[in-house]
């Protein structure tokens, strides 16, 4: 994996860098902040704390928030809702990896 840049202008393409505050996320999520602190306590998202302590979210965060909100918009509980979204997560990755091992399993075609 290359190195990350310290431009600052390249943290703007980071979905991971955490440039977002609890107010600002859960407005533009149409959520409370109580709702994304919630989906911490249920281990769903971690949010990185800036020096004074306060939630920082990122953009891929949001994206993952973003999906519960629409689980739970729909009536599932939010415990189930966080449940659902990791074991999507996880059948995801299972899929990737499987995928990734049949590729390296197959012989290659002859010319």
């Amino acid at each position: 994996m290359p190195p990350r840049s310290t431009r600052p202008a390249d943290k703007f393409d980071d979905d991971d860098y955490p440039a977002y505050t609890m107010g600002r996320a859960a407005e533009m999520l149409g959520a409370t902040p109580a709702f994304l602190r919630a989906l911490g306590e249920h281990r769903l998202i971690t949010p990185l704390r800036s020096e004074g302590g306060h939630r920082r979210y990122s953009r891929y965060q949001l994206r993952i928030a973003g999906r519960a909100r629409e689980l739970v918009d729909s009536g599932t509980p939010i415990e189930a809702a966080c449940r659902i979204i990791i074991l999507e997560d996880q059948l995801e990755e299972a899929q990737r990896i499987n995928e990734e091992l049949r590729r390296q399993g197959r012989p290659e075609p002859s010319a």
